[in-house]
């Protein structure tokens, strides 16, 4: 029995295609339609026939893929033959990596101490992160520490105690002294100036703003215990800094106007009516 790789007129193994240039085929497609419009046949069917057989013939063909040139290496006789990895670019504008300072561990004496300290110079509650940098301690140390100390001034029955307000801790006067506070208030605002406090007001109020040493320098004498008083009266107020001597300028208030029942600074008396005459501040000062 024959197979039928053995039947007689068996044309044998299929031959591989010629490969076909593009050029090529593009003028056998112009031959064949110069052909076919020469005798009358340029039918689209026909085009279509001829266009499926074209596209069978070049489907056959293989497909040669490019080679890619390798790409050279330096060779310095003992480098492999793999390019080397490249190091990561340094990020711009990155910053080093900075260490975190180490905290310490206060002493208890040390912690409650800085504590009284800070808590007493703070206007308002502060934050137990802001007092733990402040501090340079942990957390857990510190609210430890603010534990004892609430803890001793209630003890003690202390003046004072202190309170956690929201996220904050402050120093509060106790309430069973707060009769004690409103009297002391009270009273202070009662009382009389003295005549130093009025001829610091009184500098104050035409040389306005001014600064505490101008002022001391005007009168002749320290001035700090008069001005604590006008301040706490609410009779003058810090109203910024000197650019020069970076002192703190102060000037009169709205209440100073209206203990004295001036609608404004331009109200006030001039003072050269006020001031004595040179011939008696030079017998009075011969040295002056």
């Amino acid at each position: 029995m024959t197979s039928d790789d053995d039947r007689p007129g068996d044309p044998g193994p299929r031959d591989e295609p010629a490969p076909i240039s593009w050029e090529a085929l593009a003028a056998e497609l112009a031959a064949t339609r110069e052909v076919a419009a020469s005798r009358g046949e340029d039918d689209p069917a026909a085009w279509d026939a001829v266009a499926a057989e074209l596209a069978a013939r070049v489907s056959d063909l293989p497909v040669e893929e490019p080679e890619v040139a390798p790409v050279p290496l330096e060779d310095d006789g003992d480098t492999p033959a793999t390019a080397p990895a490249p190091e990561p670019e340094p990020e711009t504008g990155a910053e080093p990596e900075q260490v975190p300072e180490a905290l310490e561990l206060l002493d208890p004496d040390e912690l409650r101490g800085g504590l009284e300290a800070l808590l007493f110079v703070m206007d308002d509650p502060v934050d137990e992160v802001t007092l733990a940098g402040a501090l340079r301690c942990d957390l857990i140390q510190l609210r430890t520490g603010l534990a004892e100390l609430a803890a001793g001034y209630d003890a003690r029955s202390a003046g004072i105690t202190l309170r956690r307000v929201g996220e904050g801790w402050r120093l509060y006067t106790r309430e069973e002294h707060a009769g004690v506070v409103e009297r002391f208030l009270v009273d202070g605002q009662r009382s009389r100036l003295t005549q130093a406090a009025l001829e610091t007001l009184a500098v104050i109020a035409y040389r306005q703003p001014v600064t505490r040493a101008r002022v001391a320098a005007i009168r002749g004498v320290g001035v700090d215990g008069v001005m604590r008083t006008l301040i706490s009266r609410g009779l003058v107020s810090e109203v910024g800094s000197d650019p020069d001597s970076g002192g703190g300028l102060y000037a009169t208030t709205p209440l100073f106007l209206e203990r004295l029942g001036l609608t404004s600074l331009a109200d006030l008396p001039e003072l050269a009516p006020l001031l004595p005459e040179t011939s008696t501040v030079l017998d009075e000062h011969p040295d002056s």
